[in-house]
């Protein structure tokens, strides 16, 4: 069977499922969930790969919704991971496309399944909890990569959904800091002069950190939100927090920024003399490190789509546990337009866009992409020998 060959058989593959993959994909968009919580999405996919012949090991790596699917060819090396995500964002619902990325990653190895006979490797799917950063011990492709899950892989790749088509991109590393700040209650009006008002510290830590923006390097971003910040409006708060990312490009920088965000905080509860405490609630995202050889492979799978592929990185200043990933074995977190430039993601009408027909395109594609990108890996070891010594450079 030659390789244009096996692709449309693939696609086809994909083709004939296309109806089970947007009825997961709009249920997930219905019924969004958390990240470690994603109990109905990950029993979906589970359900799914089974059905269509992919052995399930679930759960994985210490994480209730985390799981493995296999789809074993005629040796057991190469490995080549599918990443597939499937957590939502707090109100928002999947405005981040994750209904997109866990269905398609399983729709391509639903469609590999259909080959097994013929694949000189293996191909796993890795179902990855908890990407998006707003929940504790978030970042499940981090914990995976503790537990040794990506040991024994060549290569791992995923696609997202955006308004752009882009294969090289880049991210920044992201530490997530929660401030907690404790002072004294007392009565706000009657005797303010008895309290210490731990939301004062809050407040100035923010304002520390605002004037830290205008001396540090122009990929930094410094964001976060003020989650406690007192019970009543005549009580001088006792207890306040606030949960802050710090990014950057470099890893080591990233490590100078959180300790100078550390010491706004340390400035402000001085100032207020409020007691002050610093923890991570989830783990630390390390920079994504595309692999341009697995890179250019998947582009010419898009182009067979008739998709247009940017040139140069993009992906810019967000922040993805993929990231830790590429730190340890060649990666590829490509990009999938399925709307217009103008809607922003992490917003309710990107969520609606991924159930819309670019949305339904872009996840046909998707799936169709991962398939074939991954049978190339599988079938071609100059790629994975091309693609370890760049990884190694």
């Amino acid at each position: 069977m030659t390789n244009r060959e096996a692709h449309e058989r693939l696609r086809q593959a994909v083709d004939a499922m296309s109806g089970d993959l947007f009825a997961i994909s709009k249920r997930m968009y219905d019924e969004p969930e958390l990240g470690h919580a994603e109990v109905k999405s990950s029993r979906l996919l589970q359900d799914f790969l089974r059905g269509h012949g992919v052995a399930v090991e679930a759960p994985v790596a210490g994480m209730d919704t985390a799981f493995r699917g296999t789809v074993a060819g005629k040796a057991d090396a190469p490995v080549i991971a599918v990443m597939a995500e499937f957590d939502a964002l707090p109100e928002v619902g999947h405005g981040c496309g994750h209904n997109i990325i866990g269905t398609a990653a399983c729709g391509a190895a639903a469609a590999l399944a259909t080959l097994a006979a013929d694949l000189p490797g293996t191909v796993q799917v890795l179902g990855s909890p908890a990407e998006e950063g707003g929940v504790e011990n978030a970042g499940g492709k981090v914990l995976m990569v503790r537990a040794g899950l990506f040991n024994k892989v060549d290569a791992a790749i995923m696609i997202h959904p955006s308004s752009h088509n882009m294969v090289e991109t880049s991210s920044t590393a992201r530490e997530a800091l929660e401030i907690s700040f404790y002072g004294k209650p007392a009565h706000a009006a009657g005797a303010p002069h008895e309290g210490i008002n731990a939301l004062e510290a809050c407040i100035l830590t923010f304002n520390g950190i605002n004037s830290l923006r205008q001396h540090v390097k122009p990929d930094v971003r410094i964001h976060g939100i003020i989650t406690k910040g007192g019970v009543a409006p005549n009580i001088v708060p006792e207890f306040a927090q606030a949960r802050v990312y710090v990014r950057a490009a470099d890893r080591r920088y990233l490590a100078e920024l959180v300790e100078r965000v550390k010491h706004c905080a340390e400035g402000a509860a001085l100032a207020t003399g409020a007691k002050v405490t610093f923890r991570n609630f989830a783990n630390t995202y390390e920079n994504m490190r595309t692999n341009r050889v697995i890179a250019e492979a998947m582009a010419a799978n898009f182009r067979e789509l008739g998709y247009a592929v940017e040139d140069g990185q993009g992906g810019g200043a967000g922040s993805t546990d993929m990231g830790n990933v590429s730190h340890v074995v060649p990666a590829v977190h490509a990009y999938i337009a399925i709307c217009h430039p103008s809607i922003p993601g992490h917003s309710r009408e990107f969520a609606e866009a991924t159930v819309a027909e670019g949305g339904r395109a872009g996840l046909l594609a998707s799936a169709k992409i991962l398939a074939c990108t991954a049978y190339d890996l599988l079938t071609q070891p100059d790629l994975i020998r091309r693609a370890w010594e760049e990884f190694d450079r």
